[in-house]
């Protein structure tokens, strides 16, 4: 098992980009608004959600370490 240390604004970021891609999701499948506005406002949203998510994996997979059980240390 891993185990991964995140903090509150680490955590707070993680959440923002998740709910810019279900803002983004939520856009595409609607139609409360001009398909061609729609679809720039999602694809704009579904960008910086993808552009944000790389670095913050990148962060998270860094700072993995193996589980050690307290037997093992």
């Amino acid at each position: 098992m891993k185990q991964v240390s995140l903090t509150i604004p680490e955590i707070g970021l993680i959440a923002g980009t998740r709910a810019a891609g279900a803002a983004c999701l939520a856009l595409l499948l609607s139609n409360r608004i001009n398909p061609e506005q729609r679809r720039a406002i999602g694809w704009t949203l579904l960008a910086v959600g993808v552009i944000t998510t790389v670095p913050l994996v990148a962060q998270v997979f860094g700072k993995c370490q193996a589980y050690k059980s307290p037997d093992e240390r």
